[in-house]
């Protein structure tokens, strides 16, 4: 696929996008439940080497294909690595699956009731190393805790300046201001995102993809679903099981999946390969309904 291609599979393809990056402290609760403890290696090293066995098994599985799966987030150490011989974004192309990278380097302590982004001084030289081997877009995250509206500005604000950064390297950015699903003022944050995420699309000349937590009430960002300078609107799982999380998904139009642990809570390491496709793909089948069925 050439960028073409997959800006064409982003804005209307039927499916979701699997995001495959969790990284630092977040990667031994995901080998645990994937069924490998910590006791399973000894170093950084050996866990990174096996979180990719992880998700090399997925990419090869047969369930997982671009009919369904329309992009896939790469943590850096995943992009780099190989897949049956080819690069892992290669090995994604190959499956019609548009690759991208994750670019944030963790968060700030919370202030305004928000956590920013890291600074990221070398996120230039990752844009150019993850151009050049295929990848067509980014995602950096960081969380929105309270209805604080001086701390949502100041987060989407540092949203939009990084996606001119990667936009400036040719690549598509995916802004995720992540909601906290536990917030006691969920509602109101959604709010004043909304508000201040359109304020920054007006000022924009290309486009970008939002990543956001399903709204406490459906519909409520139709705007963004509808706005041209909007390629595509994706939903992060936000800690829902799978269940919940495509309950609620399909309540909101126009937005597709973008799920990690709804879409890998049910993988062990110990099945045997048509189990682990068969759980997959029941997986897959599970998001993909929520992603274009809409109720």
């Amino acid at each position: 696929m050439q960028t073409a291609e997959m800006t064409a599979k982003m804005a209307e393809g039927k499916g979701f996008i699997a995001a495959l990056d969790q990284s630092g402290g977040s990667t031994p609760k995901a080998l645990a439940g994937y069924g490998i403890e910590a006791d399973a290696w000894n170093d950084e090293a050996g866990m990174y080497g096996l979180i990719h066995e992880m998700r090399s098994r997925i990419i090869r599985s047969a369930a997982f294909t671009g009919d369904k799966v329309i992009g896939a987030i790469l943590f850096e150490r995943t992009m780099d690595g190989t897949v049956d011989g080819k690069s892992t974004p290669a090995a994604l192309i190959a499956k019609g699956v548009v690759p991208f990278i994750k670019i944030d380097k963790g968060l700030e302590d919370e202030s305004n009731g928000v956590q920013m982004l890291k600074a990221m001084p070398e996120l230039d030289a990752l844009l150019s190393r993850s151009k050049a081997l295929g990848v067509y877009g980014t995602k950096e995250r960081s969380v929105i805790n309270s209805a604080n509206r001086e701390g949502i500005a100041a987060i989407v604000a540092q949203q939009f300046e990084v996606g001119r950064q990667v936009l400036s390297h040719g690549m598509m950015p995916m802004l995720e201001p992540e909601i906290n699903i536990k917030s006691e003022t969920r509602a109101e944050c959604d709010a004043i995102m909304l508000e201040e995420i359109l304020k920054n699309l007006d000022a924009m000349n290309e486009q970008v993809m939002l990543k956001l937590s399903l709204p406490v009430v459906p519909g409520t960002f139709d705007p963004l679903v509808d706005h041209p300078k909007v390629l595509r609107v994706v939903a992060l799982s936000g800690g829902y099981k799978r269940p919940e999380a495509c309950a609620e998904l399909a309540k909101n139009k126009g937005i597709i999946a973008s799920f990690s642990r709804a879409l890998l809570e049910d993988l062990r390491h110990q099945m045997s390969d048509d189990e682990f496709d068969a759980s997959l793909g029941a997986a897959i089948d599970d998001i993909f309904k929520g992603s274009t069925i809409k109720s």
